[in-house]
């Protein structure tokens, strides 16, 4: 039987969740590129394509490395792949440059998502286990937090926002250290990995389908907001970056309270309420975006969408699990592949917020993700989903 491992091996495996919240640094890196390169938002906003590709390309053949090395190896080398992606800045800071740090940056949490739980998993008691996952996601969220943070006070009192890399590469190295010197024990049986094409397969379930697309949805205003939010205060405020870059850290603090709370809740209420009370808080927050024209409504508009879509992935990722359950391995690599909608929405966002010559261009495009969100709703409570 599978027995609680000591306290000194579960703060290396916690060290490696807060790595994996480096990625989230790609919404306010963005916006210091943009600025630092005079960009347009497509061209801008095309960054974080580099970043969240990457879990349609390495999300199975991840799986299938995992099963062959072990997860333990498996968060190594993404941590280490990670490290590489901070460093780069040092040597070289041009559009290019950056394309290839996010590039390693995705690459390294693609490796991570499908490691890391898993690892995780194999150290708990299964009782424990959604207590520890939901640690786990605190303290990812803490590095989303305070990257902007990081980044604007690096910027203000040393004038040098790329400081934050120099930071999380030294967190990131202490974690690989400790988790490498963390003897873990891993099962000898290794599960046998889907193909691409299985998994794949599963989308000609209309279910299946559509909560795909709820995660696609979900993950795209999760960025989408990350970057659009700073502009909006820069554009109708006329806030500085290093003051606009807060709303980022607004957003991921009621994100964390949301997933907080959200356990507690849904333990009490149905899990498709709670998602009907989440869509309707991110439908009030983007409604809010095209009216507020002062600092503190579009502040209490970026924390609804945040505590709005703080629960919105672990619902449809457990509606996914529960409603085909003998397809559970298929259904998570798929629902990782979804975390692709932080390439593809905020793109839009950019093109759109260039063609209109202003942020509502984005607002629309978060509106029509909203919208999207409205009719997943209503298709969960009809099929009793959750």
């Amino acid at each position: 039987m599978k027995t609680e491992n000591g306290i000194n091996k579960i703060i290396p495996v916690m060290l490696a969740f807060f790595t994996m919240g480096f990625v989230d640094l790609v919404g306010i890196a963005t916006n210091y590129v943009k600025e630092d390169f005079a960009l347009s938002d497509t061209a801008a906003n095309s960054f974080s394509v580099m970043v969240f590709l990457w879990f349609l390309v390495f999300s199975i053949p991840t799986g299938i490395l995992m099963n062959k090395i072990g997860r333990k190896k498996t968060v190594l080398l993404s941590m280490i792949v990670t490290f590489i992606g901070l460093t780069i800045p040092f040597f070289a800071y041009n559009d290019i440059a950056m394309f290839i740090v996010f590039s390693f940056l995705g690459i390294g949490n693609t490796l991570m998502q499908v490691s890391l739980n898993p690892l995780l998993a194999n150290m708990v008691r299964k009782d424990r286990l959604p207590s520890y996952l939901t640690l786990g996601q605190f303290v990812k969220a803490i590095a989303s937090f305070v990257a902007p943070v990081i980044a604007a006070q690096a910027a203000i009192y040393y004038g040098n926002w790329r400081l934050l890399f120099t930071i999380f590469a030294v967190i990131d190295i202490i974690a690989i250290v400790y988790l490498l010197v963390t003897d873990i024990v891993e099962p000898e049986e290794r599960n046998e990995s889907s193909s691409f094409k299985e998994c794949v397969g599963l989308l000609g379930n209309s279910v299946i389908f559509f909560l795909f697309l709820g995660i696609l949805v979900h993950v795209g205003i999760d960025v989408g907001v990350n970057i659009t939010a700073p502009r909006l205060l820069q554009e109708r405020v006329g806030m500085p970056l290093s003051e606009a870059g807060y709303a980022t850290s607004l957003y991921f603090l009621f994100r964390t309270f949301g997933c907080l709370s959200g356990s507690f809740i849904m333990a009490r209420f149905s899990p498709v309420k709670f998602f009907m009370l989440s869509v309707l808080m991110i439908f009030a927050g983007v409604a809010g975006l095209y009216v507020c024209e002062n600092a503190i409504p579009i502040y209490v508009c970026v924390a609804l969408i945040g505590l709005g879509n703080s629960n919105v992935f672990s619902i449809i990722f457990s509606n996914a699990l529960l409603y085909m359950p003998s397809r559970n391995n298929e259904i998570s690599d798929l629902m990782i592949m979804g975390i692709t909608g932080g390439a593809i929405f905020p793109v839009l966002m950019g093109i759109a917020s260039d063609i209109m010559g202003g942020q509502i261009g984005a607002v629309i495009v978060l509106t029509v993700c909203v919208a999207y969100l409205f009719f997943l709703m209503l298709k969960m409570k009809k099929l009793a989903l959750g």
